[in-house]
């Protein structure tokens, strides 16, 4: 008995007299924050960078009109929509276009899209009407705009009053003959509205200069 005494004392005295104390987690409540930890990336949404800056489009949508359209391939109909939008900032610049799509938001947006990207400039003269009497056609469509006096206002239907009134023009008087689709008349309005001269050029044309 004398000896197995001894010998668990041996083994004691071997041992270690205190372990290492193990390192305590902190708690979640007294953790640092993410940006005073060392390497730790700064916050997107601060630092040096720059706040991006909405940009204000200063040209106003008008759908001027919207229509159902089917292609018939060999599984069925396939349905899409068409959408006219015309686009302008009122001071003298406008654009339209005509696009397609599976649904009615995404063919505004994409015609809305594309009359920005071609857009067409008139010249406006005193009492922000036309210069002079002018006749726009396209295929089986004519629009007739004349100059009106000031407090006249537009007097002209959807399509062409949409044009118009995008386009800043404030007293017109005007008139639809023949084909009466949306997009001819938007198209022959244009192209009226592309012809106009100033009175400089008039003069210049008929020779009084």
């Amino acid at each position: 008995m004398a000896e197995e005494k001894v010998v668990t004392e041996e083994v004691k005295a071997e041992a270690p007299a205190t372990e290492a104390p193990k390192e305590e987690r902190a708690p979640r409540g007294d953790r640092r924050p993410h940006g005073d930890r060392k390497g730790a990336r700064p916050d997107r949404k601060g630092g040096d960078r720059k706040e991006r800056r909405e940009v204000k489009d200063e040209f106003e949508e008008r759908v001027v009109f919207i229509n159902r359209v089917s292609k018939t391939v060999k599984g069925g109909r396939r349905m899409k929509f068409t959408a006219l939008v015309v686009v302008g900032d009122h001071k003298g610049h406008y654009g339209f276009a005509l696009s397609k799509a599976a649904e009615v938001p995404d063919a505004i947006k994409k015609a809305s899209e594309q009359a920005r990207k071609k857009l067409y400039s008139i010249h406006l003269v005193k009492g922000n009407t036309i210069s002079h009497e002018i006749v726009g056609k396209y295929g089986a469509c004519n629009v007739y705009l004349k100059p009106a006096p000031e407090g006249t206002g537009i007097i002209a239907g959807g399509p062409v009053r949409a044009i118009l009134e995008l386009a800043g023009v404030q007293n017109v008087c005007s008139k639809v003959y023949g084909s009466r689709a949306p997009i001819n008349i938007i198209r022959a309005t244009n192209q009226g509205l592309e012809n106009l001269k100033s009175y400089k050029e008039m003069k210049a044309l008929r020779g009084k200069e």
